[in-house]
């Protein structure tokens, strides 16, 4: 199987404060992103990206946390000030996440201009509007850079004129988890927004793994703790999934029996997801 990133958690660090940046990679998230969008007022947009370039100028630890920056719209004036940036220096950030991406032509036109600056940088997107949910099944497919699809509830609640909750987006999270599945990459489900809300966090996290996602953002550092939890294999899951990898590793055929219960030859895949995200881990 291919090398597994864990991508359980994210937080953002403000381009504003390059200070927050080394704090935040200490807060035990899998991903850390630098915020340049909605975090960042209209008049500080231009120090973000400088200060965005000058952490990326100095080299980064090997310390298995995912470095990210969130451009604005890219279209936007200050999206495509922010695409130049990142196209022009020498040290770029090693991935980019795309908010409100609408059609794959989008990734390919970012995809295609790394490509020309001969960078490496990986693309991860927010599915956060009408189009780019109708669209998301190609988007997840439209560059071998995309590592991840993000589910950005708030915006597309807004879109679809539906109430912000689970139920009312449910239908949309499933595609997005579908169109994850169908190019092999992971999806990351929209922040708890409610700090004071421990219960609905730990509750909501649970239904997002159980429907497919392989993690959540947050919003603040105490929430990282229960979202690796929930996103993490428990003990009982990687002992299962060694027993089904071992049994299938000694059988002639496509069907064994672990523990009285029949297994086919796709639930292989599974367990060995799960043990190679647990090594990750």
């Amino acid at each position: 199987m291919a090398v597994i990133q864990s991508r359980r958690s994210f937080i953002f660090s403000p381009g504003t404060d390059p200070s927050m940046f080394g704090k935040a990679l200490a807060s035990g998230a899998d991903i850390v992103c630098v915020e340049l969008e909605d975090g960042v007022a209209p008049q500080h947009k231009d120090i973000a990206r400088e200060n965005m370039l000058g952490i990326f100028s100095e080299p980064q630890d090997d310390d298995g946390v995912e470095r990210i920056v969130r451009v604005n719209v890219l279209g936007s004036p200050e999206g495509e000030a922010d695409l130049k940036a990142v196209l022009a220096t020498q040290t770029p950030p090693p991935a980019l996440m795309m908010p409100k991406v609408d059609k794959p032509d989008d990734v390919r036109r970012v995809a295609d201009a790394l490509d020309a600056a001969g960078h490496k940088t990986r693309l991860q997107i927010i599915i956060e509007t009408n189009p780019g949910l109708e669209a998301a099944y190609e988007i997840a497919q439209a560059s071998d850079r995309v590592d991840a699809l993000l589910f950005g509830g708030v915006d597309l609640a807004a879109d679809l004129r539906c109430e912000y909750g689970w139920e009312p987006l449910l239908y949309a999270r499933s595609r997005v988890v579908h169109a994850a599945a169908g190019a092999g990459i992971d999806v990351i489900d929209v922040p708890w927004l409610d700090l004071g809300d421990e219960a609905g966090l730990r509750q909501e996290a649970e239904a997002s793994a159980r429907l497919g996602f392989t993690g959540k953002g947050s919003i603040h550092p105490k929430q990282i703790g229960i979202i690796n939890e929930i996103f993490s294999p428990s003990a009982e899951q990687v002992a299962y999934a060694r027993k089904v990898v071992a049994a299938f590793a000694e059988a002639d055929s496509g069907l064994v029996v672990v523990d009285n219960k029949l297994i086919e030859l796709p639930v292989l895949r599974s367990m060995e997801r799960i043990l190679a995200k647990a090594v990750r881990i």
